[in-house]
């Protein structure tokens, strides 16, 4: 085997993919340079020849060096053997600690294997089986020897299915796709709120009979402005932005001095002129305002019972709350560019970092309390959603990862991958591939961590949400690793994950919370991705105008069932821009086309027109139709579809035109995230003209 060859052969053993189908079913072969990069972010040594051959024998004899797995994840109700290892000769037993306080005992199984001489020593390897009725939870696996030895591990036991889509299943149900810093109501401070999503929720799902509404990521960003514009690019996934706040409905406020209240009420009536504005968003704006006024509620004596609420907020959330807060706090006070940040302040244990904790208790406090003023204000949109009549209620949208220099990149550490970032291959609506500028999490620190911070980031989301939207549901499959050297983003490759062990414990999560999730499984997939999701309970994404085959448009009667069906997504045009081919001549404009632009347009205008003929030949659009006849037509024709769920677009409801994301480009190209929410006339539209607004479906 050549050196090549066998540097192939590693990066196939750590999971690191050595050739790839793209979109256009070619295969395609990774370079070396991009596979050594790759392996070097997962701290494997490839310098030289012997590197490689030093780390094969390592992959193959670490299970040996451990006594117990990492971690054991398992599906309820089927088989599992967990191996452990113990110097030969020695004696075993396995038990299982519940979550509960019980304790199970694992069966040994009749199962000889070899001794290897490891490190010198001599080590034996015991099979044990996993008792198959373990509740759902969180658990420790305990080994014991009778020579003193003892190790363990989590053991996670996830649902072989979903159940919450299954109570939903009498009828199709249909809800409202939404960005919600787009839509402002006679009350926001020129930036969508929390409260508007509770007003939504009160009249899509009291007056139009939605069952939910979906929203994009709401996780926090940088604690001061500047703040990043896309919600897909958070600095943290677990923790909310308070620039969602409506601080009005603090309870604090009341008590404000009145002077002190009569400022906030002014800069409140200033900011509510950008509310009929549709120039592009200003969210510093508005966050520069609200955090002054959070500021001085923060100060206002807060009563027993809401200081026992705030004191149990923190408890639950525990050291990710507080690491969370001191990231904010020093962010205050440390520039992006100051040096401490790689040596003083590279992580929450440092000395520097705990004696800082000290000094900036109050400002840290303050962090906290603005999760927990976000944590109410998310309990009282998803409670005002099911008083409406909702049966799922609020959606909340799970982002692929974060920034490369965030709050997660900082208190998570190793879990994240340096030297490599996040993004997706090049595709058919994205020639040149995508760079999304995050790190990604490393499969094998995830294991060392017991799944623990995915699981706490799953919990904080879910905790007050009726269903999950999962962006990039592939990357828990398998996800595209940019080199940060790499030219293109097409000089990446896949890493593989354990699906089963990432998609178990989304499960699990959802299933303690009550939550439907939705996998957005849009893109290049392996084909086996959709059959595990549904085997598994998870939903499924289709959009119409994607739904294609060799031989054309799919009919909606073949869609899938366990499924949210829509005709358009954020990342194209609202469908009124889509039918003109708005978005052939953005990417023209923008230089993002591969082809000649008359050959994009030609082609495009011909997919459209077929997938209006399958509305046609169902009588659901007329020849001569208007164009919100004809976007009216088509979600008409995903209703045709199996999908327990159908996503209507705010954007369609309402006439917009204007995309609201143009991946492949940065700010300086495309105002990504800024579009306030318009009618077809270019007026904007608030959260009470929604009464007003045309819902598409008919039930």
């Amino acid at each position: 085997m050549t050196n090549i060859e066998r540097l192939r052969h590693l990066a196939e053993l750590h999971g690191v993919a050595t050739s790839y189908e793209g979109w256009d079913k070619a295969r395609r072969d990774v370079g070396e340079s991009t596979l050594r990069s790759v392996l070097t972010a997962l701290d494997v040594p490839v310098d030289s020849d012997d590197d490689i051959e030093t780390a094969i024998v390592d992959h193959d004899e670490a299970p040996w060096r451990r006594t117990v797995p990492a971690v054991v994840v398992v599906t309820s109700g089927k088989d599992h053997h967990v191996p452990v290892h113990v110097p030969h000769g020695t004696s075993v037993t396995v038990t299982v600690e519940l979550e509960d306080g019980g304790t199970r005992e694992a069966a040994q199984q009749d199962v000889w294997v070899d001794p290897r001489e490891i490190d010198g020593a001599l080590v034996g390897r015991a099979t044990f089986a996993v008792p198959v009725d373990l509740p759902l939870g969180w658990h420790t696996l305990r080994a014991e020897g009778d020579d003193g030895l003892e190790a363990s591990c989590t053991l996670v036991v996830t649902p072989a299915r979903l159940s919450t889509a299954e109570a939903l299943s009498d009828r199709q149900r249909w809800g409202v796709l939404a960005q919600l810093y787009s839509i402002r109501s006679a009350q926001s401070w020129g930036i969508g709120d929390l409260a508007d999503l509770a007003d939504m929720a009160a009249i899509l799902g009291g007056e139009h009979g939605a069952d939910y509404v979906l929203v994009n990521p709401l996780h926090a960003a940088a604690p001061r402005p500047p703040i990043e514009a896309s919600p897909y690019l958070p600095t943290t996934r677990r923790f909310f932005n308070p620039l969602y706040i409506r601080v009005e409905n603090i309870r604090e406020t009341a008590m404000l001095p009145r002077d002190r209240y009569a400022r906030i009420r002014d800069t409140a009536r200033r900011l509510h002129r950008a509310d009929g504005r549709t120039d592009d968003l200003d969210r510093d704006k508005s966050l520069r305002a609200k955090l002054r006024a959070l500021e001085a509620i923060f100060l206002v004596p807060r009563s027993a019972s809401r200081q026992a609420a705030f004191d149990e907020f923190r408890a639950a959330e525990g050291v990710g709350l507080h690491n969370f807060a001191t990231w904010c706090a020093l962010t205050e006070k440390l520039s992006p560019d100051d040096t401490r940040w790689q040596t003083k302040a590279a992580a929450p244990g440092t000395p520097w970092v705990q004696r800082q904790q000290a000094k900036l208790a109050h400002r840290i406090e303050f962090h906290s309390w603005l999760q927990w003023i976000c944590d109410e204000q998310l309990a009282e949109a998803q409670a005002t959603a099911h008083r409406a009549g909702m049966a799922i209620g609020v959606v909340h949208d799970l982002a692929v990862g974060v920034q490369l220099s965030g709050a997660d990149a900082w208190s998570l550490g190793s879990a994240l991958a340096e030297g490599v970032t996040v993004g997706a291959p090049p595709d058919d609506f994205n020639q040149q591939g995508q760079q999304w500028n995050q790190p990604p999490w490393r499969p094998d620190r995830l294991a060392e961590l017991g799944y623990a911070p995915y699981r706490d980031m799953l919990r904080t989301v879910l905790k007050h949400a009726g269903g999950l939207r999962v962006d990039h549901i592939l990357g828990l499959f398998r996800l595209w690793w940019i080199p940060t050297d790499a030219e293109t983003p097409a000089g990446g490759t896949y890493v593989t994950y354990d699906h089963e062990a990432l998609i178990g414990i989304l499960a699990l999560e959802a299933e303690l919370a009550g939550a439907v999730v939705i996998g957005e499984d849009l893109g290049v997939f392996e084909p086996v991705v959709q059959d595990y999701l549904a085997e598994r309970g998870v939903l499924g994404t289709s959009i119409l105008w994607f739904e294609r085959d060799d031989d054309g448009p799919i009919a909606p009667e073949k869609y899938r069932e366990l499924c949210l069906t829509s005709v358009t997504t954020h990342d194209l045009p609202p469908t009124a821009g889509y039918l003109a081919g708005e978005h052939i001549d953005l990417r023209s404009r923008l230089g993002l086309l591969e082809r000649a632009v008359d050959e994009e347009r030609a082609q495009d205008e011909e997919q459209r027109e077929s997938v209006l003929d399958l509305a046609r030949e169902r009588g659901l659009l007329a020849d001569g139709a208007s164009t919100g006849e004809t976007v009216a037509a088509l979600y008409r024709l995903i209703q045709r579809s199996p999908s327990l769920l159908i996503g209507v677009a705010l954007v369609d409801m309402v006439g917009e035109h204007r995309i609201q994301n143009q991946p492949g480009t940065d700010e300086t190209q495309y105002r990504n995230w800024r579009v306030p929410l318009a009618d077809a006339t270019g007026r904007a539209v608030s959260v009470e003209d929604l009464r007003r607004a045309d819902p598409l479906v008919q039930y």
